[in-house]
């Protein structure tokens, strides 16, 4: 990816979270068993992984770029540009995943 994609991408992010709330990306892995059956996503209880996009005024410990860890079922989602968001509390963040 060059440079000039990866900005057009950012600009195309109109969106600034408020107070402790960050604006995150993320997708939703399909899983397999061995057998190569799908788990479906009822049966995962799993924490999700996601890259921070923005962040709120009053957030403290991450940053944009980040990749975290949350729970399922936080947040509330969005579709922007048909690419699905997450709004999250920053409290709902279990985790920063370092590299």
């Amino acid at each position: 990816m060059t440079t000039d994609t990866k900005t057009q991408k950012k600009a195309t992010i109109k969106f600034k979270p408020l107070k402790d709330r960050v604006f995150v990306s993320y997708s939703e892995e399909l899983d397999r068993t061995a057998g190569g059956l799908y788990i479906p996503d009822a049966a995962k209880e799993k924490p999700q992984k996601g890259k921070i996009e923005a962040v709120g005024a009053e957030v403290r410990n991450v940053k944009p770029g980040d990749s975290i860890l949350f729970d399922k079922y936080s947040g509330s989602k969005i579709t922007m540009d048909n690419v699905e968001y997450l709004i999250l509390k920053e409290e709902d963040i279990l985790g920063i995943l370092e590299n």
